[in-house]
């Protein structure tokens, strides 16, 4: 019997046993092949594609874990959890920049493009096992764009740059965290430029949230857009 899974803001997804079931779009065929490049050179963290149903939807592995899920747990503020999340985007990629470009994609091209951004990298799309991420899934927004682009809202998502989180941090402790963060990713970032991408991604996301609450009548969806709006004045996103 198919049950479904929480969590998801787009699309009614399902599991039935070891595989997931999801709606497909124009995008589907790309997102697989990037998901078939992944796993043929040994990037296992994201699931498997299968086929597209004669329904119309998606059959993708199963991931064994668990995602967490707000309000998140206190662990996923963890060093190990921030330097794991990061070195797993790095991971991704340093893979995805070989893959197949072609389209269409669901999410809109960045430029300049050097790798296949997954696009919503953060604690709600990885599968944790023991408190560590062991998976990166929900891949239907990836498109090409700049390494920054993934690593400003995981930034966002995991230092954290928002202002809406029970984590505790102050601005020095957060400061920490964000630099931390770019040293686990490595070279191709800078903090200014992640510092102004990620206000560039929040006003982004702000307008693709206010109109997604229109074409699906959904309002909560333009409470996300007004905080996304408010997160993206933090005078701590000036600084270089």
């Amino acid at each position: 019997m198919e049950v479904e899974l929480s969590g998801g803001n787009m699309g009614q997804v399902t599991r039935l046993g070891g595989e997931v079931r999801r709606p497909t779009g124009p995008w589907t065929p790309a997102v697989h092949r990037l998901l078939t490049h992944c796993r043929s050179r040994g990037l296992n963290e994201v699931p498997e594609p299968y086929e597209v149903l004669p329904d119309g939807r998606e059959r993708l592995q199963f991931l064994e874990g668990e995602v967490p899920r707000y309000p998140l747990p206190s662990w996923v503020w963890s060093p190990a959890v921030l330097d794991a999340s990061t070195q797993l985007l790095r991971r991704f990629h340093d893979v995805s920049a070989t893959a197949d470009r072609t389209g269409p994609w669901r999410s809109a091209t960045h430029h300049p493009v050097e790798v296949i951004c997954h696009n919503d990298v953060a604690p709600y799309n990885l599968v944790f096992v023991d408190q560590l991420p062991v998976g990166l899934i929900d891949v239907d927004f990836a498109s090409p764009g700049p390494r920054v682009w993934d690593v400003a809202y995981l930034a966002y998502q995991i230092v954290p740059f928002t202002t809406d989180r029970a984590d505790g941090y102050n601005d020095a402790e957060r400061e920490h965290r964000f630099t931390r963060l770019l040293d686990r990713y490595g070279s191709g970032v800078e903090p200014g430029h992640t510092r102004r991408t990620i206000r560039i991604r929040l006003l982004e996301l702000a307008q693709f949230s206010e109109q997604m609450a229109l074409d699906l009548g959904r309002p909560e969806l333009a409470e996300h857009a007004h905080r996304y709006r408010r997160d993206a004045e933090q005078p701590i996103l000036d600084q270089d």
